[in-house]
């Protein structure tokens, strides 16, 4: 934390114009871009460490997923839900709302770090919880005792990263993570330089020294992705000290939103818990487990880390001072203008995840069945990709309302439908269990969309339905088109190449991947054009504009 001194007048929030939405969108999905190719190194680092199946590599996932979990409900329900409408209203306070957040991160301080403390100590119990036993639990509880500790740091950079986003100052929000992968990925480094790629494949053969270096090392970065935040403050005019008189600023108002909020966590929790438990219960040789589920996932929220998150954290706010001024033609423009250009630009990923599916495996795995197994568990999540960004839109435009009760009932609802359909993926054979969870999530997802959107609809008396509907007929067609060119491409590799050339080596899944990658989305970008899309247009016109602007410059 920056050393505590008197808080001094911080200048209110200001509208941004749209080119300062266009230049926070670019700058949010810049940083999100260079993470998450480090994420991925970070993951490819980790699966030379320890394997892309078994019971080690399982073992290490689930216990590094339980503060993951817990961090994405803190970011994507209590704190995006509550933190920024009341941020956003705080800031017309006569001291721009230095007070109101220097209490706001006290108290979310000894929150974190209380709840940091409790999970700790029941870290056996949640490993047993999530349906590992024996010498394998005993390993996953050693892990848990180093991973665990992140939640209080999660905790800690969401809530910076959203008072300097309420600020307008979106960039050490988005570009901190990659300071996380770096520290993650050299800590895999020294690990595979001690013990070898993959070379401790026996439960029994863990260190606590090598528990300490895997394990530790994420929780290392996870800290200094936290920490890093509190050195932009001062640029937003912001001094922070602890504040622990928390009378008079409105917690019971919000109280009131995150106790629906924290009833969607039970939900979110009770349903990814239940998830784990299955993936779990088919852990083992060649079988895909919580490491593929994990993996799959990572993949399957690139498009949406980039291009979703990029898009709706810039608009989030804008949203939430048309709801606070009580512009609802300009809420309901901005809400239609993000899901089209969501959309249009998702589409064409979700394409190229299903087409380059097997490829895609094979950079993360040289086990043949196992590479089947990911490439169909890839291929079940994606299905649901644009209803669940579509549904991130919409949740968010709730929050901005102010109104944490209908995101609960629809995340009720398809928590619902996932609890039943785990429970049918049990009956599954064991080789098909994690794709039957990837196709029950993408299924409840969908149905959670339309319930929001249709509700949504009929609060705000309309929603641009038929521009949504236009834009989303668009992209699915051109993006069928270009499903179909990039088959023709996958067979010529097939075809005409060396044998097995798409897997043959990571190096020839790679090309393969990217020279798909690429035709796909010429052809994508080409018939967008040729429908005369007005949101590809705009992209078009300003890049004209930026590259005329620098060759003018030069």
């Amino acid at each position: 934390m920056p050393s505590p001194m008197p808080p001094r007048r911080a200048t209110p929030l200001a509208e941004p114009p749209v080119a300062s939405l266009g230049r926070a969108t670019a700058l949010l999905a810049s940083g999100t871009l260079v993470s998450r190719v480090l994420g991925f190194g970070r993951q490819w680092m980790l699966v030379q460490a320890l394997g892309t199946v078994g019971f080690v590599t399982d073992a290490f996932s689930t216990a590094n997923n339980v503060p993951n979990t817990i961090f994405a409900i803190i970011s994507q329900g209590l704190l995006n839900a509550v933190l920024i409408p009341q941020l956003v209203r705080a800031a017309n306070h006569k001291d721009g709302g230095q007070a109101y957040i220097n209490k706001l991160v006290t108290l979310g301080i000894l929150v974190f770090g209380a709840i940091t403390v409790v999970a700790t100590l029941l870290a056996p119990q949640l490993i047993f919880a999530y349906n590992i036993h024996g010498a394998k639990a005993t390993l996953a509880t050693a892990f848990a005792y180093w991973s665990l500790p992140q939640i209080f740091f999660y905790g800690l950079y969401t809530l910076l990263g959203e008072v300097l986003n309420a600020r307008k100052s979106f960039g050490p929000f988005t570009w901190a993570p990659v300071l996380n992968n770096v520290v993650s990925i050299a800590s895999l480094i020294v690990f595979i330089a001690v013990y070898g790629p993959g070379g401790l494949p026996g439960v029994a053969d863990w260190s606590p020294l090598a528990v300490f270096i895997v394990a530790g090392g994420a929780t290392l970065g996870i800290a200094a992705q936290a920490l890093i935040l509190t050195l932009f403050w001062r640029r937003v005019g912001l001094r922070f000290r602890f504040d622990f008189a928390w009378r008079g600023m409105g917690l019971r108002s919000v109280g009131t939103a995150a106790g629906w909020t924290f009833a969607m966590l039970l939900c979110t929790q009770v349903a990814g818990w239940f998830e784990t438990v299955v993936a779990n219960s088919a852990s083992g040789h060649h079988r895909a487990g919580v490491t593929v589920m994990t993996t799959t996932w990572l993949l399957f929220m690139l498009p949406y880390s980039i291009i979703a998150v990029s898009i709706v954290t810039a608009y989030f706010t804008r949203m939430s001072e048309h709801a606070r001024d009580n512009d609802m033609e300009s809420f309901k423009a901005d809400y239609s203008q993000s899901v089209r250009a969501i959309v249009l630009s998702v589409s064409v990923c979700a394409a190229v995840l299903i087409v380059t599916a097997i490829p895609v495996a094979r950079i993360f795995s040289n086990d043949l069945r196992a590479i089947n197994s990911f490439a169909y568990v890839l291929t079940a999540f994606v299905v649901g990709l644009v209803p669940f960004v579509i549904g991130f839109v919409t949740l968010r435009a709730f929050y901005s309302l102010g109104d944490t009760r209908s995101p609960f009932l629809y995340t009720l609802v398809q928590s619902l439908i996932v609890v039943a359909g785990l429970f049918v993926c049990f009956t599954l054979p064991l080789e098909a269990r994690v794709f039957g969870i990837a196709l029950t999530v993408s299924i409840a997802g969908t149905v959670q969309t339309a319930l929001a959107m249709l509700a949504l609809r009929r609060r705000l008396h309309g929603l641009e339905f038929g521009r949504v509907f236009s834009a989303v007929l668009q992209g699915f067609a051109a993006a069928a088109v270009a499903t179909i060119v990039g088959f023709g491409v996958l067979v010529a590799f097939v075809e005409v190449g060396p044998p097995r050339f798409i897997t043959a080596s990571f190096g020839s899944a790679v090309i393969t991947s990217v020279v798909v990658a690429i035709v796909m989305l010429a052809v994508y970008v080409a018939l967008l054009r040729a429908f005369r899309t007005p949101e590809l247009l705009t992209a078009i016109a300003g890049i004209r504009r930026r590259l005329g602007r620098s060759q003018t410059a030069e």
